[in-house]
């Protein structure tokens, strides 16, 4: 039996990389991944949405949205919901 990889399904489901279909695709999974460790982490504490919103001084709703897809998400607000919400450092890199 051959075994194929995600990347060959995604190039031949998706589109190859470079292509805008997979540039959105990526794009989306790494938003996903954002609200996945945020909500992760505010599990991880045992915060409810509510208790981390009101932290930052924002409402439920918004939480539940950047956990569900972190799109949108200035880095303002995403440190603010990283530094003041969840106590932790937000790192960021660049990879070109």
């Amino acid at each position: 039996m051959e075994l194929t990889t995600l990347e060959q399904l995604e190039d031949r489901y998706i589109g190859p990389r470079g292509t805008n279909r997979r540039e959105r695709y990526e794009k989306s999974v790494m938003n996903f991944m954002i609200g996945y460790q945020i909500q992760k982490e505010r599990k991880k504490q045992n915060l409810t949405q509510k208790e981390l919103a009101d932290r930052i001084g924002k409402k439920r709703e918004f939480i539940s949205k950047i956990e569900n897809d972190g799109s949108n998400l200035t880095i303002k607000t995403l440190r603010d919901i990283v530094e003041k919400g969840l106590g932790g450092s937000l790192k960021i890199e660049i990879a070109v």
